[in-house]
């Protein structure tokens, strides 16, 4: 699973590395992203014809939802069979979406405990996790909340050994079709796979991630050996 990452990149960065033309929102850095909070997402609009950097809130929302605890659940989508799940089959159709991410944690466990480690590109490259977005109306206040979640695959090789599953990571040149921005019916289920270990670097970090009160930039660091 995805449960945790770090996007600190500016937005005017992120403007310029997914090429959004909307007015930039009010975003901060997080270096310890969590499920429930308001976070950066990547749509396009059909209509405009362009992209959007708009700020959702994590842990997906199906329209039919009585309420907001589901998306405690939905956190992440699980790639086998997306097309076809309740929770997921018209957001993956209609609204799919790119999630900005420069890491992403993992935790192996070793011995009596469970070591969290910090994965990224090696280019130093923000990823693009492949992500749903969905719109849900408070019954109560009639408020619409814009909710989204990250889908997994198996695991590569580099990561196999922390966890099974990783975040889908999407090339560049895959992002229109993901978006739905072309018209050359690539299918894109074909796009959830896993990313090459070659392309991918980890790292250990202190166990202070564990703690989602804390959202510190020395949470990226390397370990220091004791």
């Amino acid at each position: 699973m995805c449960g945790r990452y770090a996007i600190h990149t500016d937005p005017k960065g992120l403007e310029f590395s997914f090429t959004t033309k909307n007015p930039l929102a009010n975003i901060r850095p997080h270096w310890n992203a969590a499920p429930t909070q308001i976070l950066p997402v990547v749509r396009f609009n059909p209509e405009t014809r362009e992209r959007s950097l708009d700020l959702l809130r994590w842990g997906l929302v199906p329209h039919w939802a009585k309420d907001l605890s589901i998306g405690h659940k939905l956190i992440n989508a699980r790639a086998e069979g997306i097309e076809t799940k309740v929770s997921f089959r018209q957001a993956f159709w209609k609204r799919r979406c790119l999630v900005p991410a420069d890491l992403f944690y993992e935790w192996k466990r070793e011995r009596a405990r469970k070591q969290p480690y910090a994965v990224a590109l090696k280019s130093g490259r923000t990823m693009a996790l492949a992500g749903l977005w969905e719109n849900w109306r408070d019954p109560s206040s009639g408020e619409w909340v814009r909710t989204f979640t990250i889908i997994t695959t198996a695991a590569n090789p580099l990561l196999a050994p922390l966890h099974d599953r990783m975040p889908v990571i999407l090339d560049e040149a895959d992002w229109p079709t993901w978006l739905g921005e072309t018209a050359d019916h690539r299918d894109p289920l074909g796009l959830l796979h896993p990313y090459p270990s070659d392309r991918m670097r980890i790292w250990p970090v202190s166990d202070r991630v564990n703690d989602v009160r804390i959202d510190e930039p020395c949470l990226v660091e390397p370990l220091t050996p004791a």
